[in-house]
């Protein structure tokens, strides 16, 4: 559902005594460490130290900066986007090569990166003592190597690559900072809740009851409901219809099917029921002339 949009890659080193600005990002950005030691402080937090083998990745990322000390005087800082975009190449040097960073940006279609991206914290640092780290490290080499190689098949390549590595990016935040600070992302992993949402996912259409959910993976009703909300923050019916929703959004941009035959599949019983949720939660009726032109997003 995320539908990767374009990927790229780039290739950071310097030496001595720097500090670069970054702006915001509304997309997904992936770093590694290859060498050296240098800091990264997002706006409003404290500064985070990075050692070689540690990867990182920020998801709608405020304004931070990249330095060798974080005491260095910001209001001396160099503009990253400058020196970047004076860059002939997708690598940037910046007085030498003591501090090698390898980062990787991903875009996404449409609006459908919110469920991701709003459910992560703007920095999730890996460090190099976590085994998950090394496996990010690798994937993003290998895209780096497959979108500056020119090789056949590099663009499906990547973009397969782009997938693998955002799914290990994902284990890899639930394996460092545990299921329970990871919403439904952890929830994936949990035993019960994992089986509830792939009931959900693979029969939309049905019109699932709490109680039947919590029958099947083996737990009670109310203590199911509570665990669902407690690590979902939603209920069970509210994500339901959250989920139909995004699935309507895609169907209705990519003009698949008629707005009654996409009411039907989803488990409404006419086409004013689906329109009314789908207004609840996107503000306007499921007309194919938002989903083509006039997507605010």
């Amino acid at each position: 559902m995320l539908d990767i949009e374009s990927a790229a890659t780039s290739r950071f080193e310097a030496a001595g005594e720097w500090a670069l600005r970054f702006p915001a990002k509304p997309n997904l950005k992936f770093h590694a460490v290859l060498r050296g030691e240098c800091w990264i402080t997002l706006a409003g937090q404290q500064a985070c130290p990075l050692r070689a083998g540690d990867t990182f990745f920020l998801a709608n990322s405020p304004p931070f900066v990249l330095a060798s000390d974080p005491q260095k005087d910001i209001e001396g800082v160099d503009d990253a986007s400058q020196i970047f975009g004076e860059a002939q190449s997708h690598i940037y040097r910046y007085g030498g090569d003591d501090v090698v960073l390898l980062g990787g940006s991903f875009v996404f279609h449409g609006g459908n990166a919110r469920l991701l991206l709003d459910s992560l914290p703007s920095i999730v640092h890996i460090p190099s003592t976590d085994a998950t780290s090394e496996v990010l490290r690798r994937t993003l080499e290998l895209l780096d190597s497959e979108l500056g190689g020119g090789q056949m098949g590099a663009s499906l390549m990547a973009r397969r690559l782009a997938d693998v590595l955002l799914v290990q990016a994902l284990r890899a935040y639930v394996s460092v900072y545990g299921a329970e600070s990871a919403g439904w992302i952890g929830a994936l992993n949990d035993r019960a809740l994992g089986a509830a949402l792939t009931l959900l996912h693979s029969d939309v259409s049905h019109d699932w009851r709490v109680g039947e959910l919590a029958s099947a993976v083996g737990m009670s009703r109310s203590g199911f409901a509570a665990h669902f909300k407690s690590l979902i923050g939603i209920p069970p019916g509210e994500y339901l219809l959250q989920w139909r929703m995004q699935l309507a959004r895609i169907a209705l941009r990519r003009d698949e099917t008629s707005v009654a035959s996409l009411a039907n599949s989803l488990g409404y019983a006419s086409e004013s029921a689906f329109g009314n949720a789908f207004k609840r939660v996107f503000g306007k009726a499921p007309k194919r002339y938002w989903a083509k032109a006039d997507d605010p997003e």
